[in-house]
């Protein structure tokens, strides 16, 4: 079977290359790395490496290689013979692949190819599938087609993939965890049902449960260890208060799922553990800049601690931890990150109530009180 993968990067190579491989896919890895590309062409297998005691490496073979920008046919000609299309290339250039994708798809329908073929958006994001299809739908001929034998499951996927720099530069250190959930309701193509990968008929609680825990709590970790001066994820969880925040935010965000969902109190709370005991790994030390970068995103209405405030806070759900570390990420600082000078620039000039309303989408006046309670409070503590 052959398998096309947008995004060459550790992600795309550290986890869904390896999937793919060990459901025997040849994989056309498509990216504008030259460098990466020029790598698969030549030698068809790059290693991984699992970041634990065990200091395993897991070779992946049968790849190559196309830049999409220099080799846009042969890309449509690997589409036209494609079992599977994957991207992990970061929701904001889905749009810019678009075309490239639909072209394939019309190219497939031109020949005839009645052959249903899946195009999964493994992406931080919700609905990643279902908004790479809205924007593929707009360069697609014949709709009907589309519909009939183009599928989008929705997907939600997790591995912590920290960023690194090897002398090899297809060698990617991942860690041993990992965990890739696709919506089987929206498969078109049933013959394929990929081991290692978990298929439910409801995406929307797993995407949830992993980005108000992993993604909360990761967030969580480096905000807290940034205000507390340490540099990497893996020395701010040796610290007390660190690991004390961490558990009663997610403690807060539990509940919340809890709730929503029906998830099973003691499994969820194997879970959470397990997700501390991933933060703790020291075979990876990830840089708190890297997990903390982007703080007005991280505040989006919909996002990782907002999204959850609100939700909890109409269920009537105590959530003082998570609004604390709000006050936290309004203090946040780093001067290599765009978004912080842009906060920091709204801060400064602007008020501050009508700063938090236009950053975090909130309208409740007393979430939005406690927010200024800590947002001073940790304004003290960042001086």
């Amino acid at each position: 079977m052959k398998a096309v993968h947008f995004g060459a990067g550790n992600i795309g190579r550290g986890f869904i290359g390896e999937i793919l491989h060990h459901n025997q896919f040849s994989i056309t890895f498509v990216d504008v790395n030259q460098t990466i590309i020029n790598e698969l062409k030549t030698r068809g297998s790059y290693e991984i490496g699992l970041a634990d005691e065990s200091q395993e490496r897991i070779k992946i073979g049968g790849v190559t290689g196309l830049n999409n920008q220099e080799e846009p046919q042969a890309v449509i000609e690997q589409i036209v013979e494609a079992d599977l299309v994957t991207t992990a290339i970061g929701p904001n250039i889905l749009p810019f692949i678009a075309e490239l994708v639909a072209d394939g798809i019309n190219e497939r329908e031109k020949r005839g190819i009645v052959r249903p073929l899946d195009v999964i958006a493994c992406e931080n994001m919700i609905g990643g599938s279902s908004f790479f299809k809205s924007e593929i739908e707009k360069y697609v001929i014949n709709k009907d087609y589309l519909e009939q034998f183009i599928g989008f499951p929705d997907a939600a996927v997790d591995r912590i993939v920290p960023e690194q720099h090897h002398e090899d530069p297809l060698f990617v250190e991942v860690e041993p965890f990992s965990e890739w959930v696709i919506n089987k309701e929206q498969v078109k193509n049933k013959a394929i049902e990929l081991e290692g990968v978990l298929y439910v008929e409801n995406l929307q609680p797993y995407i949830e449960r992993k980005l108000f825990s992993v993604n909360t709590g990761h967030a969580t970790v480096a905000y807290t260890g940034a205000l507390l001066g340490y540099q990497t994820i893996d020395e701010a969880m040796k610290d007390a208060l660190v690991l004390a925040q961490l558990k009663s935010v997610l403690s807060e965000t539990g509940e919340l799922l809890i709730r929503k969902w029906g998830f099973n109190r003691e499994e969820h709370n194997f879970y959470i553990e397990k997700i501390i005991t991933r933060f703790k790994n020291p075979y990876i030390s990830d840089g708190i800049s890297r997990v903390a970068r982007t703080p007005i995103r991280k505040l989006g209405y919909d996002e990782r601690f907002i999204r959850p405030i609100r939700e909890a806070n109409e269920l009537g759900i105590e959530v003082n931890h998570l609004i604390a570390m709000v006050g936290m990420i309004f203090n946040y600082y780093d001067e290599q990150d765009t978004e912080s000078h842009k906060l920091a620039d709204k801060l400064a000039k602007e008020n501050l109530n009508q700063v938090i309303k236009e950053v975090t989408g909130i309208k409740d006046n007393v979430l939005i009180e406690k927010i200024i309670e800590n947002i001073n409070r940790y304004a003290k503590l960042a001086a």
